[in-house]
């Protein structure tokens, strides 16, 4: 495999990893600790990641539980996440903070797994984009053959068909995760 493959499958790996940190984002009805990463707490006058706060637990399929360490910011994470998108309302009994995960309803698991068909979507264009990089990368070696040109956007093709076969298997777990009652 040549030097511009190597390359190309890092970029494509990125995207994939890129994907699956988006699905982690996406909220089902399970408790999920990367739906706070995003969060960002005002804690003495700095932007501070939930996590960098707190230990953040799943104690059961539908709760969170944000345990803080310094106990005086236990408000300030409640209000980030009262005012975040999650759609969640946090329950504060002075030492930790709840998060319950309602059940999402039928056209609310529709809207999500859309969501998520989006977000494969984005995937997939970047392993194009990475595929057609690649391949003006390979027509201005100067170097090459027509033969030799040929054989490297054949392999570019055949990493990305890999890629987006990948891309679509994520997809469809993560659409019967959501899914899923």
């Amino acid at each position: 495999m040549s030097e511009i493959q190597d390359k190309t499958r890092e970029r494509m790996e990125k995207c994939i990893s890129v994907l699956q940190s988006n699905f982690a984002k996406v909220r089902t009805g399970r408790a999920n600790p990367h739906v706070l990463d995003e969060i960002k707490v005002d804690y003495y006058g700095q932007e501070t990641p939930i996590t960098q706060l707190a230990a953040v637990k799943v104690p059961e399929a539908s709760m969170l539980v944000v345990e803080p360490w310094d106990k005086s910011s236990l408000h300030a994470i409640e209000k980030a996440i009262s005012t975040s998108d999650l759609g969640i309302t946090p329950s504060n009994d002075g030492q930790v903070i709840r998060l319950p995960f309602p059940k999402p309803t039928e056209e609310r698991r529709r809207e999500l797994a859309k969501e998520c068909r989006g977000i494969a979507e984005e995937a997939r264009v970047s392993v194009r984009n990475v595929r057609r990089d690649a391949n003006a990368k390979v027509e201005r070696d100067e170097e090459n053959s027509e033969d030799d040109v040929n054989r490297e956007q054949g392999g570019i093709q055949k990493l990305t068909d890999e890629y987006i076969k990948k891309i679509d298997e994520l997809l469809k777990a993560k659409e019967s995760e959501v899914m899923e009652i």
